[in-house]
């Protein structure tokens, strides 16, 4: 049994943020929860999986965000609670149908928790989910510790109710992936029943049609619930203020930001001279509260992560009460007192203080700094990032550098997000020359495919995983299909999500709680939409490379090369080796051989070693994956293998 299901109400629990999000999810008595899988969000969603049969919930890792929404939606217009989650890059991907969302609104209690990740620690950008909240005009809130990630998702639910619009509740990594500790609430004993009710007038929100027309009445609505969103959170558990009744400095924060300003505080030693007022309902703003602190100083600092929203906003609101809170001075990201990029940290906020306060404080002694800087740069050993021991990305990117090479028409590749993305570095041969959004390589080389009739005839590929391809890539490969784009889309199926955790996807055989599910076929769906279809085993250096040389010498439309190969670090395959790989030390001649080293200085497999004082490689048998690809790169044949009966 899952400890989210354990314990009884009162009990004390040390959670994560990401389970703690969960449990509430349970206490708030959900029904359905639906996401795409992406660091910081994926522990919600593998949670509440691991407790969906004994809770009788229906949970799914869907095939993209914007279908996760609408999967939940649909419990939530059938009177059931939902739950939706992602990233914040998936809330972009949602967004078409957020806005209709927000316009037809909602029955059951719907919730959606993007989590955010600001200083891009997991993540290609930090951008916020937080604008589309005020863009949609839906309410917003956003928890600052452990227990308030537990607490705020039942009085979301609630909220949603009540004014029958979708929730957001805002996660940042550094909440998500934390750990704290959590009192537990009840779980609730009983499940409604689903039932969509559609046949009432058009306009009744209860019993007619879900939609988001007329246009003039809906908005109208959404509007209307702003409103009453904004009256209630003038009384939100979630607003508190501590601090001295007359503070030199109001310092208003929000979220993990929180946690970092009270550090802040207390190491400045400056409780007496700095209040914080601590919102956790940041949209709409509550006005009236904020007036009665805004009242209390002249001097306000605004700590958040990642660009001034909530200065934004708090500006907007003391604008239109200067009459009542008089002239402000105000400090934050607008006016370079904190950085609008990268994640906030209690130094951070010291550095804000004393510079609003007037005073100095030194964070560590000068030569500590130095050592610590130097132990940082020269200390420690360098560590390039890098695909895993085994990982079929570094034999699919040494065919695809190859073939290009060999082709000699200066071809390039469009890449994607996904493990894969590392193929931007020197571990991937720095064979990708684009990388933007999910989906993105694939739309991006059908353009540049169509620009033959502009004089440009260079060998245009795309790269792909399985899950990003049912994701995002389907539509680009339509578009490429159905206008004949000469590219190659070069799918690389290694069985799972596996840069957030091997969830499933719609190409595997099993659900979300490991269920049986019908599984799709790639190689099917790309021959069903048109395109010539190859598969093969990338670690068949020889016959890829040949295919791909053939793919792109060959004329017309799009051409798909699927390299199937699972994962090195798939629980399926993980710890098995293939084959057990030797060095046979009088062939490899090392830095007086003709490849200069070419195993270990650029095709760099960890499991590869240069044996400085020996001069030859040699095999690192712990981490070795056993794949056999390094044995078929060694010009001179000194890197053998044999295969594991």
């Amino acid at each position: 049994m899952s400890h989210l299901i354990e314990g009884r109400a009162g009990d004390r629990r040390l959670l994560m943020g990401n389970e703690a999000i969960a449990r509430g999810a349970l206490e708030a008595g959900i029904r359905v929860a639906a996401g795409y899988p992406g660091t910081p969000s994926s522990e919600i969603i593998e949670n509440l999986a691991r407790v969906a049969e004994q809770r009788r919930l229906y949970v799914e890792w869907s095939v993209n965000e914007k279908v996760a929404l609408e999967v939940a939606a649909a419990a939530s217009f059938a009177g059931l609670r939902a739950l939706c989650v992602m990233k914040q890059n998936g809330v972009n991907v949602a967004s078409d149908f957020l806005l209709h969302l927000a316009g037809s609104g909602t029955r059951g209690g719907l919730v959606l928790v993007p989590c955010d990740d600001p200083g891009a620690l997991s993540s290609v950008n930090e951008g916020e989910s937080r604008h589309f909240a005020r863009m949609i005009e839906i309410p917003l809130l956003e928890p600052a510790d452990f227990q308030e990630a537990k607490d705020m998702i039942p009085y979301a639910f609630a909220l949603s109710e009540q004014l029958r619009t979708l929730v957001m509740v805002r996660s940042v990594t550094r909440l998500s992936h934390a750990s704290g500790d959590v009192v537990l609430g009840a779980l609730p004993a009983s499940a409604p029943q689903a039932f969509f009710k559609h046949d009432g007038f058009i306009l009744d929100l209860m019993e007619g049609p879900m939609l988001s027309s007329p246009v003039d009445y809906k908005h109208g609505l959404q509007q209307e619930r702003i409103r009453q969103a904004a009256e209630q959170f003038e009384s939100a558990p979630f607003n508190t203020y501590s601090g001295p009744q007359r503070p030199e400095v109001l310092l208003i924060t929000c979220s993990a930001c929180f946690l970092y300003s009270l550090e802040a505080i207390r190491v400045l030693g400056v409780a007496e001279r700095v209040g914080v007022l601590k919102l956790g309902t940041t949209w709409p703003l509550p006005s009236m509260l904020l007036e009665k602190y805004l009242r209390l100083s002249d001097t306000v600092l605004v700590v958040e992560e990642v660009i001034p929203f909530l200065e934004e906003n708090v500006k907007l609101v003391a604008a239109e009460r200067a009459a009542a809170v008089g002239i402000k001075t105000f400090y934050g990201k607008r006016d370079g007192t904190l950085p609008a990029t990268g994640e906030m940290n209690p130094d951070r906020v010291i550095e804000a203080l004393t510079k609003v306060l007037g005073i100095s404080h030194a964070a560590m002694p000068a030569d500590y700094a130095e050592k610590a800087l130097e132990s940082a740069f020269f200390g420690a050993p360098p560590r390039d990032w890098t695909f895993c021991p085994g990982c079929p990305h570094r034999a699919s990117f040494w065919s695809i550098r190859s073939a290009l090479q060999m082709d000699d028409r200066q071809g390039f590749v469009c890449g994607d997000i996904g493990c894969y993305s590392l193929a931007m570095l020197p571990t991937g041969f720095n064979s990708l020359s684009t990388l933007h959004a999910m989906g993105s390589g694939t739309g991006l080389a059908s353009g540049f495919g169509m620009l033959n009739k502009f004089d440009m005839h260079q060998p245009v590929l795309a790269v792909s995983g399985d899950s990003t391809f049912f994701h995002a890539v389907m539509p680009a490969l339509a578009n490429a299909v159905h206008h004949r784009a000469p590219i190659t889309l070069v799918v690389l199926d290694n069985s799972g999500t596996a840069m957030t955790g091997f969830q499933p996807h719609p190409g595997l055989a099993v659900d979300a709680a490991g269920k049986s599910v019908q599984a799709l076929d790639i190689v099917r769906i790309c021959e069903a939409m048109g395109a010539e279809v190859t598969q093969c085993d990338p670690f068949d250096l020889a016959l890829t490379q040949q295919t791909l040389l053939d793919l792109m010498a060959s004329a017309g439309g799009p051409k798909v090369l699927v390299l199937k190969q699972i994962c090195a670090l798939s629980p399926e395959k993980k710890g098995k080796k293939q084959y057990r790989m030797t060095i046979d030390a009088d062939r490899c001649r090392g830095e007086q051989c003709g490849c200069n080293r070419l195993c270990t200085r650029v095709f760099k497999c960890p499991g590869l070693i240069w044996d400085a004082a020996a001069k030859a490689t040699r095999i690192d048998e712990v981490i070795c994956a056993g794949c056999g690809v390094c044995a078929s790169i060694c010009p001179v044949g000194a890197i053998q293998k044999e295969a594991v009966a």
